[in-house]
């Protein structure tokens, strides 16, 4: 009886400290939310205060100052392509260096293990040169390549550990029955690889949704900003239009919640099932 009592006691602990460790880390959103619907004084005067008006009109004034259609357009474009992209080439990539394991392939598998390890403000100005001289700046195809070149390593290491563990029985036994090899990846290696297409899509996803370095070097027009560009407009040397950044904000980071609400399941089966087959 009393081990179920500290039990219970130990249980409701946890419990509350979770609460409390969630709280902490919705401080943040909080403050966001609340002066995203503020005056700019408010702001500046009152900024842990619950609003006394409520300002909405701070919304549509943030969307057209960035023009966010035009921006949340250029980051859905280069945040899907970049993921399908990656998806097929990386797991495409990993399954050939797998199931043909040459001396070749180990190269060029440590290769893109080693690439891993580079900072990228090393090889910013070498980037900034290929780019030039491919003609890859201003256009949302020169970023979108440039994305696939920095997340492949990543991408392929994923996929090559996970590929290791599915059996190779089942595909010599699809090859038995006539597949040919691409038939074998999509039909019978793809869908065993689900819990690792989940898992490097959603890295990938809050990677290239949130990233501002990269497009502010390839992309200079203002039609072809991300949203990460056009809201880091509105801060100034001088001056910050927060009136308007933080609701820019919240518009800026609304997709990627819902994509993460409606993969939360995914992420959850895809973790489960990862777990069963390790």
């Amino acid at each position: 009886m009393e081990k179920t009592s500290n039990y219970r006691l130990g249980t409701w602990a946890a419990e509350i400290l979770l609460i409390v460790i969630g709280l902490i880390f919705l401080v943040p959103f909080y403050f966001l939310l609340v002066n995203s619907v503020k005056s700019f004084g408010d702001i500046l005067a009152h900024s842990a205060s619950w609003p006394t008006t409520f300002r909405f009109e701070n919304y549509a004034n943030a969307w057209n100052k960035i023009n966010f259609p035009t921006a949340l357009g250029n980051s859905l474009i280069v945040t899907i392509v970049s993921n399908a992209l990656l998806l097929l080439i990386s797991s495409m990539a990993a399954y050939q260096m797998v199931r043909h394991d040459t001396r070749f392939n180990r190269f060029l598998f440590g290769l893109l293990v080693a690439a891993m390890v580079v900072p990228f403000q090393s090889v910013m100005l070498p980037l900034m040169e290929v780019s030039n001289v491919l003609s890859l700046n201003n256009s949302i195809p020169g970023l979108i390549l440039c994305y696939l070149g920095f997340g492949a390593p990543l991408s392929v290491f994923l996929f090559h550990g996970f590929i290791k563990t599915v059996p190779i029985e089942i595909e010599q036994a699809a090859r038995v029955d006539g597949s040919s090899r691409y038939g074998v990846f999509f039909r019978i290696v793809c869908p065993l690889l689900l819990p690792m297409f989940v898992t490097v899509l959603i890295l990938n996803t809050l990677w290239i949704w949130n990233d501002y370095l990269l497009p502010s070097l390839i992309l200079n027009d203002p039609e072809l900003r991300t949203i990460p560009i056009a809201t880091y407009m509105l801060f100034g040397q001088y001056t910050k239009q927060w009136d308007l950044a933080l609701p820019a904000l919240v518009l800026g980071i609304t997709p990627i919640v819902v994509f993460f609400l409606v993969m939360q399941k995914y992420i959850v089966s895809g973790i489960a099932a990862g777990a069963v087959k390790g």
